[in-house]
């Protein structure tokens, strides 16, 4: 095959066809190229081989397929080969500390997994090796065990046709740079595999491989330290009901309720066991909401439920959903569960520690989640922190402030990620869901609902009423093109001062890096040339950050309108005010008639 004349027009697709039959051992991939080019599709064989996955601190996700744009067994192998060079050379006790390794339970994730396991038992790196996990499983055995670093092959809630492949360093948290820089030159320099990179026998015969069983009763024992109210826990009245989405959070979802007491789930049966085809939702993400959710409604009617519980696929994330006296469903915002997680970990904290000020104390979340944390915090005396989108950060700047002796208690994302306390460094939703069942439960026994309390909260620290949304973009001069227009509305590098009525008072841009809040102009955040994010913050106050996503194809808008309670001004008025502003910053930034946007579906 290898030897196969190559001749479709294109030089530069020639050579990377010839390369590509060289050396890829799977045969579907090797016939997937082969019948392009036998079909003579040029503009296809380009479009995959010519162009590379970027290796950031997201690590990898793509569709799966033939093609150096694609996830399959080649560029996993070199994805590999180049995290092992990179850390051969970072980690001096790496042949005595390992790796982690784990996998979802995707099309290809086992065998992803165990080819990445492949390549650094080869080079004598003990590797624990996991399958069909949840992914903050992996962050917490890298630090349990002291590991140098972990793999979670996994594309979490993306659809089916996609995997990925997810970094984190030895401190617990993903990557950050530099690390995601030098992993990727590593990569480039390590394209063609290695003369045992394909064979997998290894995985099964090397006694560097290592799966310690006690590792999974280690974690519910550490979240079960985050249970303060273990014996009401058992005798609540709450009945909560469970989807895994079909992914890999069931069995972990039931050992951690058993950790904090209560009486077992009610599982959406259908929807528990892992199958990567994801027969029941359209999308596998319980972000979506109402429309992921339909099954676990039933359900919970059924058997006389009032809250829903929901991991993704990967289990990492949490959507919260209760049954309203009218007989409604209200599926909880992300950073409406942001808001009530917030009030109980620093409620729970103050019942432990009574005569704490709160100086030492931390909170954490995303530049583009509510603000409702920094408004507690302001009022209670603890500290709030922002960061830059994704949990990479919030994950290790909680580390870098444990390391000073500060306590963190809660972090969080609007896209229903929560980290509640520091048992794992990234997004948690099987340690979320424990918390989050204890909180109603809690609140169920004084008469409350999760509902009642949120009013309760923007009651007492001013309403955040957020509107968040997105639109599908596949092409990128396309979405560059957007950007460039809102940066020069005003001519020539001239941002714009107003959106239809509205003033804005500040612009920052993370692309660029400019902030005409600060006294130089220039942004305090980290900058990233590799991806759109604006923020503006108006006269009113509202807040509204446009951005692009790192593992989708989506140009995603966020807006929080924050109301002093002392105003006097009402959850209502505050909504439709927002409303207006949202409809004003789709009609003049976003442009989707003129960029031929595809709107979110509900």
């Amino acid at each position: 095959m290898a030897a196969m004349s190559i001749n479709t027009g294109d030089a530069e697709v020639d050579v990377k066809v010839s390369e590509w039959l060289e050396w890829d051992k799977n045969e579907k991939t090797r016939t997937a190229v082969i019948e392009l080019v036998a079909q003579n599709d040029t503009e296809e064989l380009r479009s995959r081989l010519c162009n590379r996955m970027s290796f950031g601190t997201a690590g990898l996700r793509s569709k799966m397929g033939a093609g150096n744009s694609m996830m399959n067994d080649l560029t996993i192998i070199q994805t590999s080969q180049g995290l092992l060079r990179y850390m051969e050379k970072t980690c001096p006790k790496l042949k005595e500390k390992g790796v982690v390794v784990s996998c979802d339970a995707r099309h290809n994730s086992d065998r992803f997994a165990d080819l990445t396991a492949t390549i650094f038992l080869n080079s004598g790196v003990p590797v624990y090796l996991f399958k069909c996990t949840p992914t903050p499983f992996v962050p917490f055995c890298v630090s349990t065990l002291g590991c140098d670093g972990g793999i979670m092959v996994t594309a979490s809630h993306n659809p089916k046709e996609d995997n990925g492949y997810k970094v984190y360093w030895n401190n617990g948290a993903q990557i950050i740079s530099p690390h995601d820089e030098g992993i990727a030159k590593c990569i480039c320099e390590n394209l063609q595999p290695w003369p045992d990179s394909w064979n997998t026998d290894i995985v099964h015969s090397s006694s560097l491989r290592k799966t310690p069983k006690d590792l999974k009763n280690d974690y519910f024992v550490q979240i079960k330290k985050l249970c303060c109210h273990s014996s009401s826990n058992q005798n609540t009245t709450l009945r909560f009901t469970y989807t895994a989405m079909h992914g890999v959070g069931y069995d972990f979802a039931v050992q951690a309720f058993e950790a904090f007491n209560f009486k077992p789930l009610i599982p959406v049966k259908k929807q528990v066991d892992p199958d990567p085809e994801f027969p029941t939702v359209k999308f596998p993400n319980p972000e979506e909401g109402k429309s992921a959710l339909d099954l676990a409604m039933s359900t919970a009617n059924e058997h006389n439920s009032t809250v829903i519980l929901a991991n993704d696929p990967d289990a990492d994330r949490l959507a919260v959903a209760e049954k309203l006296p009218s007989g409604d469903w209200k599926v909880f915002s992300g950073n409406e569960t942001g808001a009530l997680f917030g009030w109980w970990c620093w409620t729970c904290y103050k019942r432990d520690h009574p005569e704490s000020s709160g100086e030492d104390v931390y909170m954490l979340a995303s530049t583009v989640s509510s603000k409702i944390l920094q408004s507690i915090a302001a009022r209670e005396g603890f500290n709030f922190v922002e960061t830059l989108t994704g949990f990479k950060w919030m994950g290790n700047v909680s580390h870098d402030l444990m390391e000073n002796g500060k306590t963190v208690l809660f972090a969080f994302e609007e896209a229903i990620g929560f980290m509640c306390g520091t048992v794992v460094l990234d997004k948690d939703g099987i340690s979320a869901l424990a918390v989050a069942a204890e909180m109603a439960a809690h609140l169920a026994g004084k008469g409350m609902t999760l509902a009642t309390q949120l009013e309760e909260i923007y009651n007492t620290y001013g309403y955040h009423t957020s509107c968040n949304s997105y639109f599908i973009c596949h092409h990128q001069p396309t979405i560059e093109s957007l950007f460039h227009s809102i940066r020069n509305m005003n001519g020539p590098g001239g941002y714009p001062t107003t959106c239809g009525p509205y003033s804005i008072k500040y612009t920052r841009d993370l692309t660029t890096g400019y902030d005409n809040q600060q006294p130089d102009n220039k942004a305090i955040l980290p900058t990233s040339k590799s991806s759109q994010m604006i923020t503006f913050t108006f006269e009113n106050g509202c807040v509204a950050t446009l951005r692009t996503s790192g593992t989708e194809p989506k140009i995603k808008y966020y807006t929080e309108f924050c109301a002093d309670p002392s105003k006097g001004l009402g959850k209502e008025a505050v909504k439709a005010e927002l409303d207006k502003m949202v409809a004003c910053i789709i009609d003049s930034f976003l442009q989707p008639e003129k960029y031929n946007l595809i709107a979110r579906t509900e």
